[in-house]
Formats: structure tokens, sequence, C-alpha cells
């Protein structure tokens, strides 16, 4: 197994990871882990979470495991009761897969809203309290979970691709403001990755001309890259990043609307 490089004194000793017990998520523990950086887990289901937590733990490390759903309004202060007695170097944001599908005009506003909230309303919240921190330490890093999902509209997944946007958008300007200040931004831009989350949506990695990354790759990469923010594409999706962002949009759109059906069976 490739070793992960991480500089501990800098985004050690602590790392919390919301969204940290499957996936890309477990893996980036996984690695921090062995890179000797002590752990705060938080995630919603418990039997998942006790499994990496145990695992970390055997790695030789401190961890400490957070069930909670970031959904519920007191989510931050349930974790900050955790934290804040501790030294953290590094919060990464996870937990933003899409949890509702739908066209918009016949969509659940609870639904939307939900999207929302995992997506837009509770990185910011998290990451405005541990980006705080940070920049009063004078040193550290911040790792937001994006998609290259978030470089066009989708029919069906319209507000979560939207909320994608807004996260790389805002993570360029976060990155902006805390680089005079020792603290690393990152908007780590994920592909179609094999992880439970895409299994649950019923993704088809088995569709013609599919490219899927493996979490542990995808993590390795992001950990490489920490201080090369504002953004890194993993895993060689930049030229489909790419592609999506460019002009004229009404070819774009259409030719990806057609790809993701394929891909997904809707």
């Amino acid at each position: 197994m490739i070793s992960t490089m991480v500089d501990v004194e800098k985004y050690g000793p602590w790392a919390v990871i919301a969204g940290g017990s499957e996936g890309v998520g477990a893996a980036l523990a996984q690695q921090l882990a062995d890179a000797g950086i002590n752990l705060v887990l938080v995630a919603r289901k418990p039997g998942p979470l006790a499994e990496i937590a145990a695992d970390v733990a055997a790695r030789g490390v401190e961890v400490r495991a957070v069930q909670q759903d970031l959904l519920e309004p007191d989510a931050l202060d349930r974790v900050r009761e955790v934290t804040d007695g501790l030294d953290v170097g590094l919060f990464i944001y996870n937990a933003g897969s899409n949890t509702y599908r739908g066209e918009f005009v016949d969509s659940d506003p609870a639904g939307v809203q939900g999207v929302l909230d995992l997506n837009i309303t509770a990185p910011l919240a998290f990451t405005r309290h541990y980006g705080t921190r940070l920049k009063q330490r004078g040193r550290g890093g911040l790792m937001l979970l994006g998609s290259v999902g978030g470089f066009v509209g989708y029919g069906n997944i319209a507000v979560y691709a939207a909320a994608k946007a807004f996260l790389r958008i805002f993570a360029e300007g976060l990155w902006v403001e805390l680089q005079p200040h020792g603290v690393d931004v990152l908007e780590l831009c994920l592909g179609p990755t094999r992880t439970p989350a895409m299994d649950r949506l019923g993704m088809k990695f088995d569709a013609p001309g599919m490219k899927a990354s493996d979490p542990a790759d995808v993590a390795r990469e992001g950990l490489a890259h920490l201080a090369d923010g504002p953004s890194w594409i993993a895993d060689g999706f930049f030229p489909d990043a790419e592609a999506k962002a460019g002009f004229p949009r009404a070819e774009i759109v259409g030719a990806i609307a057609a790809q993701y059906r394929a891909m997904s069976g809707t």
C-alpha cells in the first residue's frame, strides 16, 4: 500500500471528519491515522461508525466517535462538546451525497431542503467554526468534498448539482480569505466513486465508458494536495470537469443529460 504523507505539525494533532464512517471519509480516517493524527469521526449510522472507529484505534491513535445526524439543528453544538478541548488542525466535511431525486417542479420541498442543508447549510456552519479556530491558531487545513457534478446542471438532481457548484465557489473565496493566515482550503472534487452512498443511489458502475474511482485512491490524492487549493479534481477527472464547464451550454448540458440517464438508469 502506498503511504500517505501528511504534515502532522500543520494538520495535527487532531482532525475532525464530518461524514467519516464509510467511503472516502473512512479512507481519509485510515490514512490520517496511519500518519499519526488523532481523529474525531462524526456520522449518522452507528454500525459503520463503530467499525471505522475500531479500525482507526487499532492503528495506534486516539479516536472519538460522535453519532450525529448533521441535519439536526444542534449538530455543531453536539460535535463541539467533543472537540472544543482539542487542538484541531484539520477539518474535513465529507457528508455531501445526494439525498433526494426528482424533477424540481414536482419535488417535495422537505426533500429539496434536506439536500441544501446537507450540502450548504451544515458545511457553512461547521467551516465557520473550525475556520475561525484555525485562523486564530495560524495553521491548519479545511477540506470540503465536492463533485464534478457541480460543473453542469443535471435533470432529476438539479438542486444537488447546484449545491455542489455553490460549495466549489465558496471554497475558492474561503481559500483567498484564509491563505494569509496559514490555513489551507481545498475542495476535493470527485468524479464517480465506488462508495456505499453511490451504491445506494443505484449508480451503474458497469455502464459502457464508465470510469469510477477507488475511495482510498481519492483520499490519498486529497491529502497529498491539501496545500494545492482552492480545488483539486481527483483521479484524472480534470478533462471531464473542464468539458462540463465549457460552452455552448445547450450542447454540453444535453449531452451530459444523456450520459447521466445511461449511467443512473433514470
